[in-house]
């Protein structure tokens, strides 16, 4: 008699014997993957990128969040290694996936990369695995895109094959929080698929937060950033405001927050970036057509945080032709982080790429300092800046560009030397929190 798969896999997970497939080793799959082997699960990362696998097999991190010396301990153990080989995922009882979900450039979703996942996992699929989506994207995903792939062999969810839905909630950076400490929304397509969802996630981090459905899990991380990127978009919008009327935005925020109920601060900033907070609002503005009701909203919102690097060029353009009498087609300028959040390396969707292309389009000479990032790597929507390299930053460096422009306030990077520069167009206050001098000091 053949085993059932619910209480063949439910078995697996309890004595964790049960092994862990997780594609996509960036900063969401690759500290699943190691909290997953920490807590004994034999764990097997999968990536196309032949670089990330052999960091991993030599224990070294590329991750802020993971340490290359537990990697290295993962690894050594045998309980964590890494494959771009698909045709390993057979025996994997637990499949996560963790791929990028882009917007395209007319701003819909790009779900290429979770339907070509999907298809080289039903092409290996087989009674008894749980596959989880944790990609962000619009509610009725795992229903309506990924359920359907898996099927189509002749495989059914929740009787030969369970399908659930776990939103990332990984925050680059932040060192308050880590992957095992945030609690984690699951959801399973039926009964048995939602228990094995909590069972596993219950073996990995500390708290598990079961709702009922895959389409309330994917609407729950599209709540988290939209809610994110609409009120940075007001406290930009009103950034603008206060400007005109001469009043300091910073000022107003810091005195705000000392509100103790009914009020939480937001910061203005050059633009948005990151994987989530640019994107997902995209993801259900799109989503919401299909139902005929207007997000008008999130759009606007969209709208707002997107022209702030234009607003950025020209408060530059401005202080130059005021300050230095110089136009922004002849200067030298150079930018302050290229990282999309301080101390961190991650340039998804930074703004700094927007400000930069938009320096160079009006005939500006552009250079970037940020001690995280030593060359700019390739990316799909910004492919000429590709190899470009930090330059060092000292007070004599500082001194021979016309302006800098402060886009990302890393902790590491020497503020004072920027008191050589001629002109510091500042988008994040990092100077005046820092108590240095402000004469040479425009905010943006």
């Amino acid at each position: 008699m053949q085993p059932n798969p619910f209480e063949a896999l439910r078995g697996k997970l309890a004595d964790r014997s049960a092994a862990v497939g997780v594609i996509g080793l960036g900063y969401v799959g690759l500290p699943l993957a190691v909290a997953c082997a920490r807590q004994g699960f034999p764990t097997l990362g999968f990536d196309i990128d032949p670089t990330k696998i052999e960091a991993i097999a030599a224990g070294r991190s590329y991750i802020g969040a993971v340490s290359s010396a537990e990697l290295a301990r993962l690894t050594g153990a045998g309980t964590l290694s890494a494959t771009g080989a698909y045709d390993r995922l057979a025996p994997c009882d637990v499949i996560v996936i963790c791929v990028p979900t882009p917007l395209s450039k007319q701003r819909d979703p790009d779900l290429s990369y979770v339907e070509d996942t999907a298809r080289e996992i039903a092409a290996r699929l087989r009674p008894g695995q749980l596959v989880v989506l944790e990609s962000t994207t619009y509610p009725g995903t795992t229903r309506e895109v990924l359920k359907p792939i898996l099927e189509a062999g002749g495989l059914v969810s929740g009787r030969d094959v369970f399908v659930g839905f776990s939103p990332e909630r990984e925050d680059p950076g932040n060192t308050a929080f880590e992957t095992v400490t945030i609690p984690k929304v699951v959801a399973g397509d039926g009964a048995e698929a939602s228990e094995l969802v909590q069972a596993f996630y219950g073996a990995v981090v500390k708290e598990v937060v079961p709702v009922s459905s895959p389409d309330v899990a994917e609407a729950v991380k599209i709540t988290e950033n939209v809610f994110r990127a609409v009120n940075i978009a007001l406290v930009n919008e009103l950034k603008l405001i206060y400007d005109a009327m001469g009043i300091d935005v910073w000022e107003v925020i810091e005195a705000a927050k000392t509100k103790p109920f009914g009020y939480m601060p937001f910061y203005p900033g050059p633009g948005l970036g990151g994987h989530c907070i640019p994107i997902d609002p995209f993801y259900l503005t799109w989503r919401s057509r299909e139902f005929e009701v207007p997000t008008r909203f999130i759009e606007l919102a969209g709208e707002i945080n997107t022209a702030m690097p234009n607003h950025v060029v020209e408060v530059l353009a401005r202080a130059l032709d005021a300050r230095r009498q110089t136009a922004l087609s002849t200067a030298r300028i150079l930018v302050i982080g290229l990282a999309y959040k301080k101390n961190v390396a991650d340039v998804r969707e930074s703004p700094t790429f927007k400000l930069m292309t938009l320096l160079e389009r009006r005939g500006a000479e552009v250079a970037f300092h940020d001690p995280h990032v030593e060359a700019i790597p390739p990316t799909r929507e910004h492919a000429e800046f590709a190899g470009r390299r930090s330059v060092a930053l000292t007070s004599e460096a500082a001194a021979g560009y016309d302006a800098v422009l402060i886009a990302t306030d890393h902790d590491a990077v020497d503020y004072a030397a920027l008191a050589a520069a001629p002109l510091v167009v500042d988008t994040r206050n990092v100077m005046a929190r820092r108590g240095l001098d402000l004469t040479n000091v425009v905010k943006a």
